[in-house]
């Protein structure tokens, strides 16, 4: 097994989970589609489900490439942060959006150290 496949996979699944309560969230309020504002509820659902898109950009590519240079069970881990952070980031988010910076933080850091990670062994060679 490939930690970081497996890591990548479950960034992906939660992404589809976000979308999963968006959609709960739109029959619940109300919200008919193409809608993207309304209930606040369903705003909050909808903002953590483009938040993680959003992040979800820079976070497979980094993940991938840092993987290419470093040990595959610490990218793995520090993917884990990501994936723990973006659960955080919902659950505060979804209670009280300026609860939300821990969260936050733990999703951008680890970008930010895989982000490094990669250009540092790209700029050594290894790999």
């Amino acid at each position: 097994m490939n930690p970081v496949d497996l890591v990548a996979l479950l960034a992906v699944a939660q992404l589809v989970f976000f979308a999963v309560l968006v959609g709960r969230a739109r029959g619940q309020y109300g919200v008919k589609a193409p809608a993207v504002t309304g209930h606040e509820g369903f705003e909050r659902a909808y903002r953590v489900q483009m938040n993680t898109l959003e992040l979800m950009v820079a976070f497979l590519p980094v993940l991938f490439i840092a993987a290419k240079y470093w040990p595959p069970a610490h990218v793995a881990g520090v993917g884990a942060v990501y994936l723990v952070g973006r659960l955080i980031y919902w659950r505060s988010y979804v209670a009280a959006p300026a609860s939300r910076g821990l969260g936050f933080a733990l999703s951008m850091f680890p970008i930010l150290a895989l982000l490094i990670g990669g250009i540092a062994g790209a700029l050594r060679g290894a790999g």
